[in-house]
């Protein structure tokens, strides 16, 4: 999905608790992704990104390497 000319980038996740998001913000921040959100209110727990720079395949195997489950929304 594009807008504005950015990458939206939906993936399904088990980032469920508070502590698990936290965490997610320490790493996005590491990895310089400032746009980012995900609902632990849906039962897929979607991680949106907005970016026009990261690929899938990239953000599924860094959530992946800290231990979550990640794979495309679809």
């Amino acid at each position: 999905m594009e807008i504005n000319g950015l990458n939206v980038l939906l993936f399904k996740t088990n980032i469920r608790t508070e502590s698990d998001k936290q965490f997610m913000t320490q790493l996005m921040q590491q990895n310089k992704i400032s746009q980012w959100t995900v609902d632990q209110e849906d039962v897929d727990c979607v991680l949106r990104i907005v970016s026009n720079e990261l690929q899938l395949n990239e953000v599924i195997t860094l959530v992946i390497q800290h231990g979550y489950h990640c794979e495309e929304l679809t």
